[in-house]
């Protein structure tokens, strides 16, 4: 029986596929090392957190979708040395070649925007707590603690650490003097969704419920909504009116390792007034609330 040759269209076509195949999880390899490198020559912790935390998922997902086309060009050699002539598998081919190629870069596209901000959320952790080295001096850095770091904030700092939007850590050279101050997003990618499970859970909204008698905000209510459950909830906060020259005359605490704390969460129930709830970032926080907490106020 003779045997029917391969259409020319198929054969290059094929052909085409193997090196579009190599060259796409070749480039993808590539693209990953890029950002590995560039990541390598960041010196500063601060930058590298930064770099970090604004590109490893965009630079993961173009990976992916690189790796996407590949799987893609890999599919559509199916049948290749059977199937000989042009003709509707072509196309049948061609579409599940798509769809591999979809499928591929949609589910890591989730992975890494559902599930991945929780290992980056460690990641992000070591280099924010690595200890500082004074640029002039070469001498090591401390970190402060809450209580510590306040005389060094301004006004405007401190505002932003109370309602959490912002959070500042303050490193000093003790045999210096030298301060220095890193700025940061008041939760590393976002809360811990309870539902879930992902850090997905972000603030969609805010409301200032209660005022000082100098009508200063002193209870505030954040509605929280995850992005991929779409489970929803409210914390009250309570915003502390202590002011940084209040702590110039405290001793330093003992500082202990609470640095893998996310969040603080207090409930307090009142048979008057019912069940609160207060979120604090730093044990430091919380103590200083329940200090401060009048019973009889609620507040």
């Amino acid at each position: 029986m003779e045997q029917i040759p391969e259409s020319p269209f198929l054969e290059n076509w094929n052909d085409a596929m193997v090196i579009l195949a190599i060259v796409m999880f070749a480039t993808g390899i590539i693209v990953y090392l890029v950002y590995k490198f560039r990541v390598s020559l960041i010196h500063d912790y601060k930058e590298k957190y930064d770099f970090i935390n604004a590109n490893e998922i965009k630079w993961y997902k173009w990976v992916l979708y690189i790796f996407g086309l590949g799987a893609a060009m890999i599919i559509n050699l199916y049948g290749a040395g059977r199937i000989l002539e042009f003709g509707v598998w072509f196309y049948v081919r061609l579409f599940m070649s798509f769809a591999g190629a979809t499928l591929v870069g949609y589910i890591g596209a989730l992975i890494l925007e559902y599930y991945y901000p929780t290992k980056l959320n460690k990641k992000l952790k070591k280099w924010r707590y690595l200890p500082r080295t004074n640029p002039k001096t070469k001498n090591k850095m401390r970190l402060l603690s809450e209580s510590e770091e306040d005389v060094h904030l301004n006004e405007g700092m401190q505002a932003e650490e109370n309602v959490f939007s912002i959070d500042y850590d303050v490193w000093v050279d003790e045999k210096t003097g030298d301060v220095k101050i890193e700025k940061y997003d008041g939760h590393l990618i976002a809360l811990q969704c309870g539902n879930c499970g992902f850090y997905t859970m972000k603030v969609v909204r805010e409301e200032i419920i209660e005022n000082y008698d100098d009508g200063g905000p002193s209870e505030l209510i954040k509605h929280y909504q995850c992005t991929y459950c779409k489970n929803v909830r409210a914390t009250q906060f309570h915003i502390s009116k202590k002011e940084g020259a209040d702590y110039k005359l405290e001793k330093p605490h003992f500082v202990r390792n609470t640095k893998d704390i996310d969040l603080v969460r207090i409930e307090i129930h009142s048979s008057l007034k019912g069940k609160k709830h207060y979120e604090f970032q730093t044990v430091e926080q919380a103590q200083q609330f329940l200090e401060e907490f009048d019973f009889d106020k609620g507040k």
